[in-house]
């Protein structure tokens, strides 16, 4: 009989009732007859005879008398504490997070991940996902080195009275660091340069930018060039994109903004950007400093893992031409005069008449200078200019209409 299953009580009665003369060898065939053990059966006599025949119908209790890892109610209540602090503070709660907090707070001991997942759940402060996926069935793509790509993007919030603002959002893919981000009222190429300068002065020149298709970001899949893209080309840095309608290219960013709301459906509601941007740059210095990532090895912080590695070599600039004797001076945004041209440097350049009173962004690349409209549409690009010119056409007759196709009518008759 196998140890596990239990003998059968009736088995037990006859041990109980077993007669002290029973002749020699008696014990042994009853034993084989019911498929026990002779150790058993002299078990169950001793407990019939220690304990009393009724005793001995009921197996023993395999439970320990002690429990050295059982988790105690005072445990229980401060896990659920902390899980609490975590919620209430817009912080990742989940068994993980609160088991790093429980580390970090020096509470002993500390219950597992699994355990702590159960005593939610008991507790009514938690649901059981039986659907999502195990962690151990990820499999992430990761670039090998800080600032060898980052990831661009910028998801809509509203402040108070309902206005609507975007908040741009950038990490390094490697690091999962807050590089930089920026609040602006709308998602315009000028914000979006706005905030990879403000990373790049800060944390150096990636080689690769990720964004999605967007026209502030990189509309280069449409057939033109943008005023991110041509920024970053100064650089020498790669604009990348993900496919369209497929945003999980991007998921590092968008589950970046997760975070960010939840944090931020915890802080009173923002009037104006400036408040916005406090509140955005307090939660970038607790997720970059103070959050273990839990997609990261070891569930160390961004920061961490940013210093860890070596960053990745900075792409050299394009080559400029040196009887300019200049360097790129960036992005700049000027007004379009009555008659449809822009000054620039002592130059004026010709752009159209359809740009009069607008403004537009210009590019000094060094070669050439570009022109573009505030939605990353490039106008005109024009080489530089021979020393002594003054004035660029934009090479479209002036003056004149184009002559009307033969199937349109002439606008005298």
């Amino acid at each position: 009989m196998s140890r596990v299953e239990p003998v059968d009580p009736r088995v037990r009665l006859a041990i109980t009732q077993w007669p002290p003369d029973a002749p020699r060898g008696s014990v042994t065939t009853f034993c084989a007859e019911h498929g026990i053990s002779r150790k058993t059966f002299y078990e169950i006599r001793k407990r019939a005879i220690e304990d009393g025949p009724a005793a001995a119908l009921e197996p023993r209790s395999r439970r320990p008398r002690a429990s050295p890892g059982k988790i105690t109610e005072e445990i229980k209540q401060q896990a659920i504490q902390v899980r609490a602090a975590l919620e209430q503070s817009g912080l990742d709660h989940g068994p993980i997070s609160v088991h790093d907090r429980m580390q970090l707070l020096r509470i002993t001991p500390v219950p597992a991940v699994s355990s702590l997942a159960r005593i939610f759940r008991d507790a009514g402060v938690a649901r059981l996902e039986p659907r999502k996926r195990p962690r151990a069935s990820y499999r992430r793509f990761v670039y090998p080195a800080p600032n060898a790509c980052w990831q661009i993007d910028a998801t809509e919030y509203v402040l108070t009275e309902g206005r609507k603002c975007v908040i741009f959002q950038l990490i390094d893919d490697h690091s999962r660091l807050a590089v930089a981000s920026h609040v602006a009222w709308t998602e315009s190429s000028q914000d979006a340069i706005t905030v990879v300068a403000k990373a790049i002065r800060i944390h150096g020149v990636p080689q690769r930018l990720l964004s999605d298709n967007g026209m502030a970001l990189n509309p280069s899949r449409r057939g033109f060039a943008g005023q991110l893209t041509t920024y970053l080309a100064s650089y020498g840095v790669e604009a990348i994109t993900g496919k369209p309608f497929k945003p999980t290219t991007q998921g590092k960013n968008e589950r970046f903004h997760q975070t960010l709301f939840r944090y931020l459906d915890k802080q009173p509601i923002a009037a104006t950007l400036a408040q916005l941007q406090e509140q955005v740059d307090a939660f970038d210095i607790i997720y970059n400093t103070q959050r273990p990532h839990q997609a990261l090895p070891g569930r160390i912080t961004p920061h961490q893992a940013w210093q860890a590695t070596p960053k990745a070599e900075s792409p050299r600039p394009p080559a400029h031409d040196s009887r300019l004797g200049r360097r790129d001076e960036g992005i700049r945004v000027k007004l379009v005069d009555r008659g449809g041209s822009v000054e620039f440097h002592g130059i004026r350049f010709g752009i159209s008449r359809d740009y009069s009173k607008k403004r537009i962004a210009i590019l000094d690349t060094g070669p050439t200078i570009m022109f573009f409209d505030l939605d990353g549409t490039l106008i005109i690009e024009q080489p530089w200019p021979s020393p002594g010119v003054k004035y660029v056409s934009n090479g479209r007759p002036r003056g004149r209409r184009p002559a009307p196709k033969p199937d349109e009518l002439s606008p005298m008759s």
